[in-house]
């Protein structure tokens, strides 16, 4: 389990490469649910998401060896896009290996960080892969979320929650490998075990989900989603976060597209934020009353806006008959 003492250090190490972002109160949804609920507004992060945390984390701790060897990781996206920023920043080369899921507007985000990107396969498991053997040719490999550094460099978002709201009753986080999700519980638990962490996610190709499910990680299928950066496997030999969410997630909720998409709208509408479909996921569940004895105060993480643009549009304007059929279980 990573502990306080590791996010601590984290915090300490990042913080001058990170902004430390605003948690804002939601007038909408604390009237639709009749409890307080606030906003952390993490898609605001330089790279437009969370995961520069943890990129940041890990690639300030590579030795010299490591940094001359470059860096090589399997991304749905923001993980690709805040390494290649990171390692940009510290003068390191990044290779990035993403499935042909991947939206091409994160595809194009990351090449224009300078990062050399492979699009292999048709899911994250097929990345892996690619980034695995890359790796045995003498990269260091940089794993999205499985991985000491990058859960730590994650939990300190939960630290920023703790300052910010210390009676905070529940959260709500993004839930795919794990990472952010086992940091943040490790972080706010670490100081207050009573508050309730919730994972969500969408209703198909959920691998951490199915794997809480089976008592081990288990293979799923991928599909595409408007939550498209939750998408991929957990790892069949996973060795962190699957462990981690077993012991500190207090329940997990999955949403539909139907309600990512609502999500989406409210966001924009109702909060003038612009987030991607995994950004939107708290929204979706709050929205869509999935859970279950909520107590308040509440804060939801939006996780990140790296969302097409003109996919947003279409969204926002409820243009949906030829998304949601394609994409919704």
């Amino acid at each position: 389990m990573i502990d306080l003492n590791d996010i601590e250090g984290a915090k300490r190490r990042i913080k001058d490469h990170i902004l430390t972002t605003p948690l804002t109160h939601s007038p909408s949804l604390s009237n639709h649910c009749t409890v307080p609920v606030y906003l952390k507004l993490e898609h605001h992060q330089t790279t437009g998401s969370f995961k520069l945390r943890g990129a940041f984390n890990a690639i300030l701790q590579l030795s010299e060896g490591e940094r001359a060897r470059g860096v090589v990781a399997a991304s749905t996206g923001n993980h690709g896009r805040a390494l290649s920023f990171a390692a940009n920043t510290c003068g390191v080369t990044a290779t990035i290996c993403m499935s042909n899921l991947v939206p091409e507007n994160k595809v194009s985000e990351i090449r224009r960080l300078g990062a050399e990107v492979r699009i292999v396969g048709k899911s994250q498991d097929d990345a892996q892969e690619e980034a695995e053997r890359l790796a045995g040719e003498g990269r260091c490999l940089v794993p999205p979320f499985d991985h000491p550094a990058i859960i730590a460099g994650q939990g300190t978002l939960g630290l920023e929650i703790l300052e910010a709201l210390p009676d905070v009753a529940t959260v709500l986080i993004q839930l795919s490998g794990g990472g952010l999700a086992s940091g943040v519980a490790a972080a706010v638990k670490s100081h207050r075990p009573d508050v309730r962490i919730i994972g969500l996610t969408m209703d198909r190709g959920a691998a951490m989900k199915a794997s809480l499910d089976a008592g081990r990680p288990v293979h799923v299928d991928e599909f595409e989603s408007l939550a498209d950066s939750l998408g991929g496997g957990i790892g069949l030999a996973n060795q962190w976060t699957f462990s981690m969410c077993r012991e500190l997630l207090d329940d997990v909720i999955l949403l539909s597209e139907a309600e990512i998409a609502a999500g989406i709208r409210h966001a924009y509408l109702q909060e003038r934020e612009i987030v991607e479909g995994a950004g939107a996921i708290g929204i979706a569940a709050l929205l869509a009353n999935k859970v279950r004895n909520l107590h308040g105060p509440v804060v939801i993480v939006l996780s990140g806006r790296n969302i097409d643009m003109n996919l947003h549009r279409r969204v926002v304007g409820d243009e949906t008959a030829d998304i949601l059929p394609r994409t919704a279980s």
